[in-house]
């Protein structure tokens, strides 16, 4: 792209974009869980629909896919956008502020939201391409796998895409730079309940029960050492004992306790062993404790991989959007994203977009003083306006 055509784009995504400040602030104001996005996928639809998209509504639920066809170009390019928002308690103290107790958009899925809603509106009414555009607005992405449940309900059948993408606002990375790296981006998640059953007694007489508390203990301690002597130090893995769940009394041992275990790994192979070495170690652990051990063990989200070719795709368009100097590589990291489903289906790649440093970037995601960058939205609506012109001629 020609570097006065990006500064155009640029400019013109920037007049743009105090309406799409002003919806981003809105979402912000009214944010909703996983599944239950109704106000927003109402207000992705309206605008869509007004813009003239074709609008498909009810995939996972209260997903939305709009539709938009230029020219006789046989390429299709999808873009999704999550909607949900998380069960955290918002502390900013901001004007718009959610108002809804203990709910809050502390992933920035707001801003991710409002940028491919401005560019959705230039793409209709002023950029220039050949072929069929499909955006897509996701529920649910944070821990309930709304990417899984739009795609087994048809989502590429649907809407065929040839290709796939996504952007995630970055904390720490500055407003105008972008992070993307081909292979392993983001971590497997899965999850581990663990229920152990003992016999309960009195606390001032322990050898007449079986005491689970122990055996928790050990286990968690013990969990650890999968990772520091079972696995190749140059592979990653996390094993994170997040509950601890038994008993209510200060004198009474308890009959059962209950553990939740995650998991991340960014290696299918790794993944595998770690859930297998933690079945056989609770079981054992258990056996030695003379309990009995339930393991209900929950693959969730996979790996998130970007494909190399069209890694370099949105790569370069990055580049040309905001210069080769501001578009980095970042290692992968632990934390987890169900865009990774969409792309075990379909080829494509997934960008971090800068959300600022120090004050100006606030703080990290999933904190109840988080709050995305509106400086950010222009520059992650020029990117998909530019990559859709670029990829459909």
């Amino acid at each position: 792209m020609d570097p006065s055509v990006s500064t155009a784009l640029l400019h013109a995504m920037r007049a743009l974009s105090p309406e799409f400040i002003a919806i981003r602030r809105d979402l912000h104001a009214h944010p909703e869980l996983a599944f239950e996005e109704r106000r927003t996928s109402d207000l992705v639809a309206e605008r869509l629909a007004a813009w003239g998209y074709q609008v498909h509504r009810g995939l996972g639920g209260t997903g939305v896919v709009g539709t938009l066809r230029k020219g006789g170009g046989s390429r299709s390019l999808g873009i999704r956008a999550d909607m949900d928002a998380l069960p955290i308690q918002e502390k900013t103290g901001l004007d718009y502020a959610s108002r809804h107790v203990g709910k809050m958009h502390a992933c920035g899925h707001d801003g991710h939201t409002a940028i491919l809603l401005c560019a959705a509106r230039y793409l209709a009414e002023s950029a220039d391409f050949s072929g069929t555009l499909h955006l897509i607005f996701q529920p649910a992405e944070e821990n309930e796998g709304g990417a899984l449940r739009m795609v087994d309900e048809g989502l590429f059948t649907l809407f065929p895409c040839d290709e796939v993408y996504a952007l995630h606002n970055s904390p720490g990375l500055p407003v105008g730079q972008m992070a993307i790296s081909p292979g392993p981006l983001m971590a497997s998640f899965d999850r581990a309940t663990v229920t152990l059953r003992g016999r309960g007694a009195h606390g001032a007489m322990p050898h007449h029960g079986i005491d689970p508390m122990q055996c928790a203990a050990s286990i968690m301690l013990g969990l650890q050492s999968i990772v520091s002597r079972e696995i190749d130090a140059l592979k990653s893995a996390v094993i994170t004992v997040g509950s601890i769940q038994a008993g209510e009394a200060y004198n009474v041992v308890p009959e059962s306790a209950q553990l939740k275990i995650g998991v991340r790994t960014l290696d299918p192979r790794v993944r595998t062993l770690v859930e297998q070495r933690i079945r056989e170690f609770i079981a054992a652990q258990a056996q030695s404790y003379q309990l009995q051990a339930e393991v209900v063990y929950e693959r969730k989200y996979p790996v998130l991989v970007n494909h190399a070719v069209q890694t370099e795709v949105l790569r370069q368009a990055a580049m040309r959007l905001v210069g080769a100097d501001s578009v980095v590589e970042r290692p992968p990291v632990m934390g987890s994203e169900d865009f990774a489903y969409m792309l075990e289906h379909r080829p494509g790649a997934y960008i971090r977009l800068g959300n600022g440093t120090g004050e100006d970037g606030g703080c990290n995601v999933h904190n109840p003083l988080y709050d995305f960058n509106d400086n950010a939205l222009p520059i992650g609506a020029a990117l998909w306006v530019h990559l859709a012109q670029s990829s459909l001629v």
